[in-house]
C-alpha cells in the first residue's frame, strides 16, 4: 500500500499541500463460485461503491469519470469482474492494472477469490447451475478450463482467499475484518457454536471442544431440542466437569481479552464445538457470551449448525448397549 500523507510537489512559490485524498479501488475476481458476490454485498454494506460484471477493458474511462476531490473521492470503489465478462484476457487485465497502479491519485488491490475443484464442482452439483466454460462437457470440465484461464491473474493478486472451507458467515466475516474503511474502536467479539461432524470453523482465533461434556443426544426426549432449552442445559450443567470446566473458560477468556484489546488486536472469534453442534456448544457459547456480557463486553451469538437437520449419523447413530 502506497503512504496516502504523500506530499505532491508544487510550483515554486506555492506552499506544499496534503495530496487529494487518492481513490482507493480493490479489484474483486477469482473462480466462479468462489464468493464474489457475497464479497461484493459485504463490501457495499460496509460502504463501499460496488460495480459488478464490469468490462475491465474500461477501467480507466471509469476511474476518470470518479470524483477527484472531496468526501467522494474517499469513498472507496469494488469492481468486480470474473471468466463470464465480455474480453475477459488475464493477461491484458494485469498489463493494464500495472499501469493504473503507477498513478499518484489510485490506491489499486486485487482480490482473487479462489475455491477447490472439488467444492466447486459441489456447489454446481447443489445449485443445479452450468458453469459457463462447459457447454455440454461436465462441470469439471469448465472447472479445469476455468482454473487454467485464471491462473495468472490469480499468481499476480495482491490478496487470495481460499473460501474452500468457508461457510457464506466466514467469508463475510473475513471480508469485513480485511476491507472495512475504519477499525473498530473497541475489541470486536464473537462467541458462536459449531458441530465438527460438519469441519471447523476457519477463521476462529479459539477454539474449545465440549465433546468432554455428557451428549444429551442419547436421551430420546432431549434429542430434537437445542442448547437453548432449559431442560438441555440442566442436562448439561448436571455434568460433574461442567462447572469446573465453564469457570475456568470463562475465567481465561476474561484474562486474554483484555490483553487482546491492549495489543491492538480489531477482532477475537471464539467458537465452542460439539459432535453435530445443537446441545452442548449451543449451551457453552450461549453461557459464556452472557458471561462476558456481564463483565462488560459486546459480544456478538452465531450458532453455525443449529438449524441443520439433527441426523443420527452426525452422532455416531443410535447408542446401543452391550
Amino acid at each position: 500500500m502506497r503512504d496516502a500523507s504523500k506530499i505532491e510537489k508544487v510550483p515554486d512559490g506555492d506552499q506544499a499541500t496534503p495530496a487529494s485524498p487518492r481513490q482507493r479501488v480493490l479489484l474483486v475476481t477469482g473462480m466462479l463460485g468462489a464468493g464474489k458476490t457475497t464479497a461484493l454485498r459485504v463490501l457495499e454494506d460496509l460502504g463501499w461503491e460496488i460495480v459488478d460484471n464490469f468490462p475491465i477493458r474500461l477501467l480507466d474511462g471509469l476511474l476518470e469519470s470518479a470524483p477527484g476531490r472531496g468526501q467522494d473521492a474517499r469513498t472507496p470503489l469494488a469492481i468486480g469482474f470474473d471468466s463470464r465478462t465480455r474480453g475477459f484476457n488475464p493477461e491484458r487485465i494485469i498489463a493494464q492494472v500495472k499501469a493504473l497502479g503507477e498513478r499518484s491519485d489510485i490506491e489499486l488491490t486485487t482480490l482473487f477469490l479462489d475455491c477447490s475443484s472439488k467444492e466447486l464442482e459441489r456447489r454446481y452439483n447443489e445449485t443445479r447451475r452450468r458453469h459457463v466454460l462447459a457447454s455440454d462437457a461436465p462441470v469439471s470440465t469448465g472447472i479445469r478450463a476455468e482454473r487454467e484461464l485464471l491462473s495468472p491473474l490469480r499468481r499476480w493478486a495482491d490478496l487470495l482467499i481460499d473460501t474452500t472451507e468457508f461457510t457464506t458467515n466466514d467469508l463475510q466475516r473475513v471480508i469485513r475484518e480485511s476491507f472495512a474503511a475504519n477499525a473498530p474502536e473497541d475489541l470486536t467479539i464473537t462467541v458462536s457454536s459449531f458441530g465438527f461432524s460438519r469441519g471447523m470453523p476457519p477463521v476462529a482465533d479459539l477454539v474449545f471442544d465440549m465433546r468432554f461434556l455428557e451428549n444429551p443426544h442419547w436421551d430420546e426426549e432431549l434429542r430434537p431440542k437445542t442448547g437453548r432449552d432449559a431442560e438441555v442445559g440442566a442436562y448439561i450443567r448436571s455434568d460433574p466437569a461442567w462447572d469446573e470446566a465453564f469457570t475456568r473458560i470463562r475465567d481465561l477468556l476474561l484474562l486474554l481479552l483484555p490483553r487482546y484489546r491492549q495489543q491492538g488486536k480489531a477482532y477475537v472469534h471464539v467458537a465452542f464445538g460439539c459432535t453435530g453442534g445443537r446441545h452442548r456448544s449451543v449451551f457453552t457459547a450461549e453461557q459464556i457470551a452472557a458471561a462476558l456480557r456481564q463483565s462488560g463486553f459486546s459480544p456478538t451469538l452465531l450458532h453455525r449448525n443449529l438449524g441443520s437437520r439433527a441426523a443420527d449419523l452426525l452422532e455416531g447413530g443410535p447408542r446401543r448397549d452391550t
